[in-house]
């Protein structure tokens, strides 16, 4: 038994992707072919289309020029009379004599007289001359003693002419016919009125006008070329600024803007990257100031540590268990910076607040609710609204309840810290009132600045609370303000804009 090999079949050929290879063009040099492109082939159509339809008027023409003079030939073989005699012509060489007599041929126009297949007459003064032509003349014989008028194109090695071909004869009775009937037999003089015309030479009459077009087309092409090349490089000069200026940015440098000028598509786009680079500077400048913020407010609690450590006594556990209270409340002071950064470095990201319909009555008393833990106080609620505005309750819980804090940090235990909510035309407004230390005019306007602690900073805190408070506020479109003396307390507002007028509808 031998075992049988099968050959697998063959792998189809993979399909051939035909594609386009271009050289490295720039967009100014791709946009002047494309247009170029596209004008020639629009004048080259054009050009073709005019040329095509002028030949075929040509062609028509003369065709048109044979016909009548032919049907001009038979009318005279009818009804005309020989001006000599004064009678119908005797005899077709009569006939062809006096039709040769009155013919003027038109331009690229040639005329025979044959007599019994001989050129007998020429017409002097004629564009071409068909008699000089031998090749013509040979094909000619088969037409001129022909029983019908023949319209053809004959080919020879001087030109490629339209000819009609006449040919009339005489009859038995001596009538004169140029179709004879087959029942009257006919008698052998015959001859025939030969017209002609040069179709090459007369078409190239018409020709020099598209010569002259061509012409025109080619400086057309050329003064579009100038002309194009300098619009592109005006459309694409914003293009160019905005490549040199993406350079210098990534070297470190977004001060810069592109200016704008106009307002077509360019500009649209030109202003669209200034405000991308607008949000990239206050990016680099949110990180400087994170990086800055982080080094400088840990640098203080690790230095702590790390000094606490180097001094401490391993051998002696009352001062290792001192050393490892005070490492841990470093730590947990840095995790609550870190955790206030992380916060900080989110309000610029669109998530940082969500906008949905909060009741302020309601926010007011879950608020009191939560800040009777954080110390020994006289809470206490001054005034309770009732609207609904916009806003991110959980956004605006941690900023009330960082203002509930900061009051209690000032104030002595059991002084009175009072809350308080209320809708004026001016939007909504949420505050907390102590009876703290109070605050310094000239101090007024920096506690909301990251880092920054009123008085002589010997306050616990990170100094990032309040700042966290104006980044929640402006978040909601709204505005944190600071009413307080020294000695006399203090009194933080948050205003929120007033929320819009629901639509009524009929």
């Amino acid at each position: 038994m031998t075992d049988s090999v099968q050959d697998d079949p063959p792998a189809a050929p993979a399909r051939r992707r035909w594609r386009l290879r271009l050289p490295h063009l720039t967009v100014r040099s791709a946009i002047l072919l494309a247009v170029l492109g596209l004008t020639a082939l629009a004048l080259f159509t054009a050009g073709y289309t005019a040329s095509a339809l002028q030949d075929a008027r040509v062609d028509a023409r003369i065709d048109a020029d044979l016909s009548a003079s032919a049907e001009e030939f038979r009318v005279l073989a009818t009804v005309g009379v020989d001006p000599r005699t004064g009678e119908p012509f005797a005899s077709p060489e009569e006939l062809v004599r006096t039709a040769m007599e009155r013919v003027i041929p038109a331009r690229n126009e040639g005329v025979l007289g044959i007599v019994g297949g001989e050129v007998a007459y020429t017409t002097r003064g004629a564009d071409i001359a068909l008699e000089d032509d031998p090749e013509l003349v040979d094909k000619l014989g088969p037409l001129v003693i022909g029983d019908t008028a023949t319209y053809t194109t004959i080919t020879t090695d001087i030109a490629r002419y339209r000819l009609a071909a006449v040919p009339v004869r005489t009859t038995a009775d001596g009538a004169l016919a140029e179709e004879p009937d087959d029942a009257v037999p006919a008698h052998d003089s015959v001859a025939a009125l030969v017209l002609g015309y040069d179709v090459d030479a007369e078409h190239a009459a018409f020709n020099e006008v598209f010569v002259t077009y061509a012409l025109v087309a080619a400086s057309s092409l050329a003064v579009v070329t100038a002309v194009g090349w300098a619009i592109a490089g005006r459309l694409l000069a914003p293009v160019r600024v905005l490549a040199s200026t993406a350079t210098r940015i990534g070297r470190g440098d977004v001060s810069e803007r592109i200016p704008v000028t106009g307002t077509d598509d360019m500009a649209q786009m030109t202003a669209s990257v200034n405000e991308m680079l607008d949000r990239i500077e206050a990016a680099f400048d949110s990180q400087r100031q994170l990086v800055g913020d982080v080094r400088h407010e840990l640098r203080t609690p690790l230095t702590i540590v790390r000094g606490h450590l180097e001094l401490m006594d391993p051998d002696d556990p009352d001062d290792a268990r001192e050393v490892r209270a005070l490492a841990l409340d470093e730590v947990d002071r840095m995790n609550r910076v870190v955790g206030d950064l992380t916060t900080l470095a989110t309000i610029d990201r669109p998530d940082f607040v969500t906008l949905g319909e909060v009741g302020i009555g309601p926010l007011t008393d879950d608020i009191l609710d939560k800040v009777v833990m954080l110390g020994d106080r006289d809470w206490s609620v001054e005034a309770r609204g009732d609207a609904t505005v916009r806003g991110d309750r959980e956004r605006l819980t941690q900023a009330w309840l960082q203002l509930a804090a900061n009051a209690v940090k000032f104030s002595p235990a059991g002084s009175a810290i009072c809350l308080g909510s209320a809708s004026t035309p001016e939007g909504a407004k949420l505050w907390v009132r102590d009876e703290g230390v109070g605050i310094a005019a000239e101090d007024q306007e920096r506690i909301f600045e990251r880092f920054v602690r009123a008085g002589d900073g010997s306050t616990d805190g990170s100094g990032l609370g309040l700042a966290i408070v104006k980044a929640i506020a402006e978040g909601h479109g709204g505005t944190v303000q600071c009413v307080s003396a020294p000695g006399e307390g203090s009194t933080f507002t948050i205003v929120l804009p007033p929320s819009p007028e629901p639509e009524v509808t009929a």
